[in-house]
Protein backbone atom coordinates (compact mmCIF):
# COMPACT_ATOMS: atom_id res chain seq x y z
CA UNK A 1 0.00 0.00 0.00
CA UNK A 2 1.47 3.11 -1.02
CA UNK A 3 -0.74 5.21 -0.14
CA UNK A 4 -3.05 4.74 3.12
CA UNK A 5 -6.50 5.05 2.05
CA UNK A 6 -8.85 5.86 5.34
CA UNK A 7 -12.03 5.82 3.38
CA UNK A 8 -11.32 2.24 3.19
CA UNK A 9 -13.09 0.15 5.86
CA UNK A 10 -12.10 -2.60 7.43
CA UNK A 11 -14.23 -3.50 10.38
CA UNK A 12 -18.07 -3.43 10.80
CA UNK A 13 -19.92 -3.89 14.07
CA UNK A 14 -24.12 -4.07 13.20
CA UNK A 15 -25.92 -4.38 16.42
CA UNK A 16 -23.62 -6.84 17.99
CA UNK A 17 -24.78 -8.85 21.53
CA UNK A 18 -23.49 -10.75 23.68
CA UNK A 19 -25.43 -12.88 26.32
CA UNK A 20 -25.60 -15.57 29.00
CA UNK A 21 -28.00 -17.99 30.72
CA UNK A 22 -27.54 -17.70 34.72
CA UNK A 23 -28.71 -20.17 36.62
CA UNK A 24 -29.07 -20.61 40.16
CA UNK A 25 -27.68 -23.91 40.66
CA UNK A 26 -26.43 -27.15 38.29
CA UNK A 27 -29.63 -28.76 39.31
CA UNK A 28 -31.53 -25.99 37.29
CA UNK A 29 -29.50 -26.48 34.42
CA UNK A 30 -30.01 -30.22 34.06
CA UNK A 31 -33.63 -29.49 34.64
CA UNK A 32 -34.11 -27.22 31.60
CA UNK A 33 -32.01 -29.74 29.77
CA UNK A 34 -34.47 -32.03 30.49
CA UNK A 35 -37.62 -30.31 29.38
CA UNK A 36 -38.80 -28.98 32.68
CA UNK A 37 -39.18 -25.41 31.64
CA UNK A 38 -36.85 -22.39 31.54
CA UNK A 39 -34.78 -22.01 34.13
CA UNK A 40 -32.39 -19.26 33.61
CA UNK A 41 -32.27 -15.91 33.80
CA UNK A 42 -30.56 -14.03 30.96
CA UNK A 43 -27.45 -11.63 31.15
CA UNK A 44 -26.68 -9.13 28.63
CA UNK A 45 -23.06 -8.51 28.42
CA UNK A 46 -23.08 -6.39 25.15
CA UNK A 47 -26.25 -4.78 23.50
CA UNK A 48 -26.79 -3.30 20.69
CA UNK A 49 -23.21 -2.12 19.46
CA UNK A 50 -22.62 -0.34 16.45
CA UNK A 51 -19.53 1.08 14.49
CA UNK A 52 -17.15 1.18 11.68
CA UNK A 53 -13.44 1.24 11.66
CA UNK A 54 -11.11 2.52 8.60
CA UNK A 55 -7.32 2.05 7.76
CA UNK A 56 -5.16 3.98 9.75
CA UNK A 57 -7.74 4.67 12.48
CA UNK A 58 -7.84 4.46 16.19
CA UNK A 59 -11.03 3.73 17.96
CA UNK A 60 -10.81 3.92 22.04
CA UNK A 61 -12.56 1.58 23.95
CA UNK A 62 -13.44 3.10 27.85
CA UNK A 63 -15.67 2.19 30.46
CA UNK A 64 -16.09 0.63 33.74
CA UNK A 65 -14.78 -2.54 34.54
CA UNK A 66 -17.75 -4.92 33.71
CA UNK A 67 -18.79 -2.95 31.12
CA UNK A 68 -18.64 -4.98 28.14
CA UNK A 69 -15.04 -4.07 26.38
CA UNK A 70 -13.51 -7.43 27.00
CA UNK A 71 -16.56 -9.25 25.47
CA UNK A 72 -16.40 -6.76 22.53
CA UNK A 73 -12.72 -7.52 22.07
CA UNK A 74 -13.31 -11.11 22.41
CA UNK A 75 -16.28 -10.98 19.47
CA UNK A 76 -14.05 -9.17 17.20
CA UNK A 77 -11.20 -11.44 17.40
CA UNK A 78 -14.16 -13.98 17.39
CA UNK A 79 -13.14 -16.35 20.28
CA UNK A 80 -16.12 -15.69 21.30
CA UNK A 81 -19.44 -16.13 19.05
CA UNK A 82 -22.63 -13.21 19.26
CA UNK A 83 -25.70 -13.82 20.58
CA UNK A 84 -27.75 -11.15 17.95
CA UNK A 85 -26.05 -8.91 15.40
CA UNK A 86 -23.27 -9.07 13.00
CA UNK A 87 -19.38 -7.85 12.57
CA UNK A 88 -17.18 -8.14 8.71
CA UNK A 89 -14.09 -7.66 9.43
CA UNK A 90 -10.89 -7.80 6.49
CA UNK A 91 -7.65 -9.52 7.02
CA UNK A 92 -5.85 -10.65 9.89
CA UNK A 93 -6.38 -9.44 13.02
CA UNK A 94 -3.77 -9.40 16.11
CA UNK A 95 -4.72 -9.03 19.45
CA UNK A 96 -2.40 -7.84 22.32
CA UNK A 97 -4.08 -9.03 25.34
CA UNK A 98 -2.65 -11.38 27.93
CA UNK A 99 0.90 -11.73 26.81
CA UNK A 100 2.79 -15.18 27.05
CA UNK A 101 -0.57 -17.19 28.49
CA UNK A 102 0.16 -19.85 25.54
CA UNK A 103 3.56 -20.21 26.23
CA UNK A 104 4.47 -23.81 27.41
CA UNK A 105 6.86 -23.74 30.44
CA UNK A 106 9.10 -26.33 29.97
CA UNK A 107 9.90 -25.16 26.08
CA UNK A 108 12.69 -23.01 25.09
CA UNK A 109 11.79 -19.81 24.03
CA UNK A 110 12.60 -20.43 20.56
CA UNK A 111 10.34 -23.62 20.52
CA UNK A 112 7.40 -21.60 21.87
CA UNK A 113 7.84 -19.43 18.90
CA UNK A 114 6.85 -22.38 16.45
CA UNK A 115 4.25 -23.65 19.43
CA UNK A 116 2.80 -20.05 19.38
CA UNK A 117 3.47 -18.98 16.45
CA UNK A 118 1.10 -21.92 15.18
CA UNK A 119 -1.77 -20.76 17.32
CA UNK A 120 -1.66 -17.45 16.17
CA UNK A 121 -1.62 -18.69 11.97
CA UNK A 122 2.06 -18.39 11.62
CA UNK A 123 3.24 -21.13 9.59
CA UNK A 124 6.16 -22.80 10.04
CA UNK A 125 7.89 -21.53 6.97
CA UNK A 126 7.20 -18.10 7.68
CA UNK A 127 8.14 -18.26 11.54
CA UNK A 128 11.63 -19.67 9.96
CA UNK A 129 11.77 -16.46 8.15
CA UNK A 130 10.70 -14.01 11.32
CA UNK A 131 12.85 -15.91 13.68
CA UNK A 132 15.98 -13.48 13.74
CA UNK A 133 14.06 -10.62 13.58
CA UNK A 134 11.92 -11.67 16.84
CA UNK A 135 14.30 -12.36 18.94
CA UNK A 136 16.12 -9.37 17.69
CA UNK A 137 13.46 -7.41 18.89
CA UNK A 138 12.67 -8.88 21.88
CA UNK A 139 16.40 -8.63 23.08
CA UNK A 140 16.82 -12.25 24.21
CA UNK A 141 19.06 -13.67 22.05
CA UNK A 142 21.17 -14.96 25.20
CA UNK A 143 18.33 -16.77 27.04
CA UNK A 144 16.53 -17.49 23.65
CA UNK A 145 17.11 -21.11 24.06
CA UNK A 146 16.72 -21.69 28.00
CA UNK A 147 13.20 -22.67 29.14
CA UNK A 148 10.47 -19.94 29.36
CA UNK A 149 9.94 -21.28 33.02
CA UNK A 150 13.40 -19.58 33.42
CA UNK A 151 12.58 -16.32 32.66
CA UNK A 152 10.91 -13.57 34.42
CA UNK A 153 7.61 -12.01 33.66
CA UNK A 154 9.10 -9.08 31.90
CA UNK A 155 11.24 -11.52 29.82
CA UNK A 156 8.18 -13.46 28.74
CA UNK A 157 6.09 -10.31 27.75
CA UNK A 158 9.09 -9.20 25.69
CA UNK A 159 8.90 -12.54 23.70
CA UNK A 160 5.05 -12.67 23.30
CA UNK A 161 4.77 -8.68 22.17
CA UNK A 162 7.75 -9.52 19.58
CA UNK A 163 5.66 -12.71 18.45
CA UNK A 164 2.55 -11.46 18.30
CA UNK A 165 3.14 -8.21 16.24
CA UNK A 166 5.81 -9.93 13.86
CA UNK A 167 3.60 -9.62 10.98
CA UNK A 168 1.95 -6.26 10.03
CA UNK A 169 -2.01 -7.18 11.12
CA UNK A 170 -4.85 -5.38 8.81
CA UNK A 171 -6.36 -4.65 12.79
CA UNK A 172 -4.64 -4.61 16.21
CA UNK A 173 -6.17 -4.71 19.05
CA UNK A 174 -4.88 -4.18 22.51
CA UNK A 175 -6.35 -4.19 26.12
CA UNK A 176 -4.15 -2.51 28.45
CA UNK A 177 -0.67 -3.79 27.19
CA UNK A 178 1.39 -0.31 26.93
CA UNK A 179 3.29 -1.32 29.55
CA UNK A 180 5.54 -4.39 28.49
CA UNK A 181 9.02 -4.85 30.36
CA UNK A 182 11.42 -1.72 31.19
CA UNK A 183 10.94 1.89 29.81
CA UNK A 184 13.46 1.62 27.00
CA UNK A 185 11.33 -1.57 25.16
CA UNK A 186 8.29 0.23 26.04
CA UNK A 187 9.61 3.01 23.94
CA UNK A 188 9.95 0.15 21.49
CA UNK A 189 6.27 -1.19 21.43
CA UNK A 190 4.47 2.16 21.10
CA UNK A 191 6.98 3.24 18.44
CA UNK A 192 5.91 -0.24 16.44
CA UNK A 193 2.42 0.27 17.14
CA UNK A 194 2.34 3.53 16.11
CA UNK A 195 3.98 2.42 12.96
CA UNK A 196 1.28 -0.24 12.28
CA UNK A 197 -1.24 2.68 12.26
CA UNK A 198 1.18 4.67 10.15
CA UNK A 199 0.88 1.52 7.39
CA UNK A 200 -2.63 1.47 7.58
CA UNK A 201 -3.41 -0.87 10.23
CA UNK A 202 -6.43 -0.01 12.25
CA UNK A 203 -6.60 -0.58 16.09
CA UNK A 204 -8.65 -0.74 18.72
CA UNK A 205 -7.26 0.29 21.88
CA UNK A 206 -9.15 -0.91 25.43
CA UNK A 207 -7.86 1.33 28.41
CA UNK A 208 -8.56 3.31 31.58
CA UNK A 209 -5.77 5.88 30.66
CA UNK A 210 -7.91 8.56 29.50
CA UNK A 211 -4.51 10.32 28.63
CA UNK A 212 -3.29 7.32 26.07
CA UNK A 213 -6.94 7.58 24.65
CA UNK A 214 -6.61 10.98 23.89
CA UNK A 215 -2.98 10.86 22.45
CA UNK A 216 -3.41 7.61 20.40
CA UNK A 217 -7.27 7.55 19.10
CA UNK A 218 -9.38 9.21 16.37
CA UNK A 219 -12.61 8.12 17.44
CA UNK A 220 -13.70 6.69 21.23
CA UNK A 221 -16.62 4.36 22.30
CA UNK A 222 -17.83 4.88 25.97
CA UNK A 223 -19.57 1.39 27.15
CA UNK A 224 -22.02 0.96 30.19
CA UNK A 225 -23.68 -1.77 31.54
CA UNK A 226 -23.36 -3.33 27.74
CA UNK A 227 -24.35 -0.75 25.80
CA UNK A 228 -23.01 2.25 24.21
CA UNK A 229 -23.46 5.07 26.44
CA UNK A 230 -21.51 7.47 23.96
CA UNK A 231 -19.51 7.38 20.78
CA UNK A 232 -17.64 10.11 18.08
CA UNK A 233 -15.12 12.39 18.35
CA UNK A 234 -12.96 11.44 20.93
CA UNK A 235 -13.00 14.90 23.72
CA UNK A 236 -16.06 15.13 23.69
CA UNK A 237 -16.80 11.41 25.02
CA UNK A 238 -14.05 11.46 27.13
CA UNK A 239 -15.09 14.55 28.59
CA UNK A 240 -18.34 12.57 29.26
CA UNK A 241 -17.18 9.65 30.56
CA UNK A 242 -14.79 11.21 33.15
CA UNK A 243 -17.53 13.62 34.24
CA UNK A 244 -19.49 10.18 35.26
CA UNK A 245 -16.81 9.20 36.81
CA UNK A 246 -16.38 12.24 38.75
CA UNK A 247 -19.88 11.71 39.39
CA UNK A 248 -19.47 7.98 41.09
CA UNK A 249 -16.85 9.73 43.48
CA UNK A 250 -19.57 12.78 45.08
CA UNK A 251 -18.18 12.35 48.31
CA UNK A 252 -14.64 12.47 47.91
CA UNK A 253 -12.35 11.75 51.17
CA UNK A 254 -11.32 14.47 52.75
CA UNK A 255 -7.59 15.14 52.28
CA UNK A 256 -6.03 15.32 55.94
CA UNK A 257 -4.53 18.80 56.60
CA UNK A 258 -1.09 19.03 55.37
CA UNK A 259 1.61 20.43 57.71
CA UNK A 260 3.99 21.51 54.43
CA UNK A 261 3.84 22.03 51.10
CA UNK A 262 3.96 18.14 50.53
CA UNK A 263 0.55 16.18 50.77
CA UNK A 264 1.70 12.64 49.79
CA UNK A 265 5.47 11.69 50.04
CA UNK A 266 7.08 11.01 47.29
CA UNK A 267 7.77 7.27 45.89
CA UNK A 268 10.44 5.77 47.54
CA UNK A 269 13.38 5.73 45.22
CA UNK A 270 14.80 2.28 43.96
CA UNK A 271 18.50 1.62 44.30
CA UNK A 272 20.17 4.66 41.99
CA UNK A 273 21.92 1.88 39.68
CA UNK A 274 18.11 0.26 38.97
CA UNK A 275 16.12 3.79 38.09
CA UNK A 276 15.90 4.75 34.47
CA UNK A 277 13.45 7.45 34.95
CA UNK A 278 11.80 9.08 38.27
CA UNK A 279 10.30 12.71 39.87
CA UNK A 280 13.18 13.55 42.10
CA UNK A 281 10.84 17.15 43.24
CA UNK A 282 8.25 19.74 42.51
CA UNK A 283 8.43 23.00 44.49
CA UNK A 284 5.86 26.05 44.39
CA UNK A 285 7.54 28.98 44.27
CA UNK A 286 6.31 32.29 46.30
CA UNK A 287 3.96 30.60 49.37
CA UNK A 288 3.86 31.50 52.96
CA UNK A 289 3.55 29.05 55.87
CA UNK A 290 -0.04 28.98 56.46
CA UNK A 291 -1.82 25.46 55.83
CA UNK A 292 -2.17 25.51 53.23
CA UNK A 293 -0.04 27.30 52.54
CA UNK A 294 -1.07 30.76 50.11
CA UNK A 295 0.00 31.89 47.33
CA UNK A 296 1.88 35.16 48.00
CA UNK A 297 1.83 36.77 44.33
CA UNK A 298 -0.52 36.85 40.99
CA UNK A 299 1.72 33.91 39.15
CA UNK A 300 2.20 30.52 40.21
CA UNK A 301 5.60 29.06 39.24
CA UNK A 302 5.84 25.47 39.71
CA UNK A 303 9.60 23.54 39.17
CA UNK A 304 9.65 20.14 38.18
CA UNK A 305 13.07 17.95 38.55
CA UNK A 306 13.50 14.57 37.30
CA UNK A 307 16.09 11.96 36.82
CA UNK A 308 15.94 10.18 33.50
CA UNK A 309 19.07 8.15 32.39
CA UNK A 310 18.80 9.35 28.58
CA UNK A 311 20.11 11.25 25.57
CA UNK A 312 16.81 12.69 24.49
CA UNK A 313 15.25 15.32 26.91
CA UNK A 314 12.00 13.82 28.89
CA UNK A 315 8.41 15.51 28.39
CA UNK A 316 7.40 16.82 31.84
CA UNK A 317 3.54 17.81 32.39
CA UNK A 318 1.70 19.72 35.11
CA UNK A 319 -1.95 19.40 36.24
CA UNK A 320 -3.59 21.90 38.41
CA UNK A 321 -6.48 20.98 40.05
CA UNK A 322 -9.17 22.45 42.54
CA UNK A 323 -8.83 20.56 46.19
CA UNK A 324 -12.41 18.05 45.21
CA UNK A 325 -10.67 16.48 42.48
CA UNK A 326 -12.29 18.95 39.49
CA UNK A 327 -9.56 19.32 36.70
CA UNK A 328 -8.46 23.02 36.07
CA UNK A 329 -5.86 22.77 33.27
CA UNK A 330 -3.22 20.38 31.79
CA UNK A 331 0.03 21.21 29.89
CA UNK A 332 3.34 19.40 28.81
CA UNK A 333 6.20 19.94 27.17
CA UNK A 334 5.91 17.68 24.22
CA UNK A 335 2.94 19.53 23.71
CA UNK A 336 4.60 23.10 23.54
CA UNK A 337 7.75 21.79 22.05
CA UNK A 338 9.94 22.93 25.14
CA UNK A 339 12.49 20.63 26.84
CA UNK A 340 13.38 20.58 29.96
CA UNK A 341 17.35 21.61 30.37
CA UNK A 342 20.01 18.88 31.60
CA UNK A 343 21.23 19.87 34.89
CA UNK A 344 23.95 17.26 34.62
CA UNK A 345 24.27 13.90 32.79
CA UNK A 346 20.94 12.39 34.37
CA UNK A 347 18.71 14.98 35.76
CA UNK A 348 16.36 17.75 34.15
CA UNK A 349 14.12 20.19 35.09
CA UNK A 350 11.80 22.71 34.00
CA UNK A 351 9.80 25.36 35.52
CA UNK A 352 6.76 26.52 34.53
CA UNK A 353 5.04 30.14 35.09
CA UNK A 354 1.36 30.88 34.98
CA UNK A 355 1.22 34.46 34.88
CA UNK A 356 -1.39 36.39 36.71
CA UNK A 357 -3.30 33.31 37.93
CA UNK A 358 -6.84 33.92 37.00
CA UNK A 359 -8.19 31.46 39.80
CA UNK A 360 -11.08 32.66 42.56
CA UNK A 361 -10.18 32.02 46.24
CA UNK A 362 -9.96 28.45 47.51
CA UNK A 363 -7.69 25.67 47.46
CA UNK A 364 -5.88 23.76 44.66
CA UNK A 365 -3.82 21.11 44.26
CA UNK A 366 -0.66 20.48 41.79
CA UNK A 367 0.28 16.87 40.27
CA UNK A 368 3.39 16.13 37.99
CA UNK A 369 3.90 13.83 35.42
CA UNK A 370 7.17 12.26 34.04
CA UNK A 371 6.71 11.48 30.00
CA UNK A 372 9.36 9.78 27.59
CA UNK A 373 10.84 12.34 25.28
CA UNK A 374 6.86 11.61 22.36
CA UNK A 375 4.61 12.14 25.43
CA UNK A 376 3.31 8.55 24.77
CA UNK A 377 4.61 6.63 28.16
CA UNK A 378 4.46 7.45 31.52
CA UNK A 379 7.31 7.20 33.03
CA UNK A 380 6.11 8.55 36.82
CA UNK A 381 3.60 10.55 38.10
CA UNK A 382 3.51 12.21 41.84
CA UNK A 383 -0.77 12.86 42.16
CA UNK A 384 -2.22 15.79 44.00
CA UNK A 385 1.96 16.45 45.33
CA UNK A 386 1.42 19.65 46.38
CA UNK A 387 -1.28 22.06 47.98
CA UNK A 388 -1.09 25.84 48.19
CA UNK A 389 -4.42 28.43 48.43
CA UNK A 390 -5.99 31.40 46.57
CA UNK A 391 -7.51 34.42 48.19
CA UNK A 392 -9.13 36.40 45.53
CA UNK A 393 -10.37 40.00 47.61
CA UNK A 394 -13.66 40.44 45.67
CA UNK A 395 -17.16 38.33 46.42
CA UNK A 396 -17.14 36.66 42.51
CA UNK A 397 -18.06 33.33 42.96
CA UNK A 398 -17.13 30.72 40.09
CA UNK A 399 -13.80 28.77 38.86
CA UNK A 400 -11.92 31.28 36.76
CA UNK A 401 -11.67 34.55 36.36
CA UNK A 402 -12.42 34.60 32.41
CA UNK A 403 -11.57 37.95 30.18
CA UNK A 404 -14.40 40.17 29.64
CA UNK A 405 -15.81 43.09 28.46
CA UNK A 406 -19.49 44.79 28.78
CA UNK A 407 -20.71 46.19 25.37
Amino acid sequence: MTALDKTQRILRVDHLGKSYKLYDSPSDRLKEILGRRDRHRVHWALRDVSFELNRGECLGVVGDNGAGKSTLLKLITQTLRPTTGSLQREGRVTAILELGAGFHPAFTGRENLYFSGAIIGIPKPEMQRLEASIIEFSELEAAIDRPVKTYSSGMVVRLAFALVTAVIPDILIIDEALAVGDQHFQKKCAKRIQEFRQRGCAILFCSHSMYHVRKLCDQAIWLDEGGVRAIGEVEPVIADYEQYVRGLDSEPEQPPAPDAVVLHPPPVAAEAHKVRAELISVEIGELDHSQPPQLLGSDLLVTVTALARQEEPPSIAVMLERADGVGITAVGSHHDRVWPRRLDNDRWQTCLRFPDLPLYSGEYRVSAYLFDHEGVLVLDEWLQHAAFRVVYPTLEVGLVRLPHEWL
